[in-house]
This record gives structure tokens, sequence and C-alpha cells, in this order.
């Protein structure tokens, strides 16, 4: 599967609409073989059949008509799928992340709209065990870290229990 390098070159790649379709089905279905989000219908002996004009497929089993878009996050958006895989290209991308202004600049879609679409991508990109550091008693490094506050910038009771608790480990 081609990945383009550029912002541009995505631009220009995710501007045909099968182009789109065809990156989607590859990502959602590595084997190439597209499962029914009603029945659960694998491809197999009975296919499912591509219905060209709609650019959705057709379950052979249950007759229920599909695209991509169902049961992923791209599901009952408005936008199309150049401008959701084209903010999925700059937020993989992006060395030090991508706000809403720039999807919205970029792609020519309202702020806001930019926002909720970043939300969504966000979530469909975690990792199932939430993301954290370090499982299976892997070693986390981290350079340049800050732990903690300034006593006087904490509520009353916070600073009270941080002050015993300080206290408390250099004594020990």
């Amino acid at each position: 599967m081609y990945m383009p390098k550029t912002l541009t070159e995505a631009v220009r790649y995710y501007a045909d609409e099968q182009v789109c379709i065809d990156t989607v089905a590859a990502l959602r279905w590595p084997d190439g073989k597209a499962v029914c989000p009603k029945c659960g219908e694998q491809e197999g002996e009975r296919k499912h059949y591509w219905l060209a004009t709609q650019k959705r497929w057709k379950c052979y089993a249950c007759r229920k008509q599909f695209s991509v878009k169902v049961d992923s996050v791209f599901e009952d958006s408005a936008l199309g799928l150049d401008v959701w895989l084209i903010a999925l290209w700059m937020l993989c991308n992006c060395k030090n992340g991508v706000s809403s202004y720039e999807i919205a600049r970029e792609t020519g879609i309202a702020q806001k709209s930019a926002w909720h679409l970043l939300h969504r991508l966000r979530y469909g990109l975690q990792s199932k065990d939430g993301g954290k550091l370090g499982s299976d008693g892997a070693i986390v490094e981290v350079d340049e870290s800050f732990i903690g506050g300034k006593a006087r910038n904490m509520h009353k009771a916070k600073r009270k229990k941080a002050i015993v608790r300080r206290n408390s480990k250099t004594l020990s």
C-alpha cells in the first residue's frame, strides 16, 4: 500500500474517493476480506458483492449493505474520507502534534469540526490497554522530567501533606 511522504502528496493521493475507500478497507481488513458488520459473515464461498454506483458492499448472507465507514470512527460523519485521511496523515506525521486550527486551515473545514475529527482519530489510535508505559515489567526511561510543584503554590491542606511527606522521606 502506498503511503504519501509529504502533505502535498497526501492531498493529491487522497483526492480520489476510490483510493480513500481502498485505503480504509486495507486498514480495516488486512487480509483483504471484508466482514459484514451486521451478521459477521466474512467473504468466503458466498462473497459480498461490490455495488460500484453506491460505493459499498452488500452482504450475500443477510442482504444488508455496508461501507468502510460502518463501525469505525468515520461513522455518522458528513465529512468525506479524503478529509479524514489527510487529517490522519497530519496527526501521525507531525512531530510536535497537530492542532484543530491547522487541520481546519489545511482541509478547509470549520475549526469545531476539525476539533471533533481529531478527538475521534485520537480515540481510534489509542491502544487497547489505555496507553500505559512500561507494561509487562519493561523499563521506561524519562529525560528531563519534573514531578511535583512548589509548596507555596499548593492549597493549604495539600501543602501540609506534601511537607510532611517530604520530611518523612528525607529522614528515612
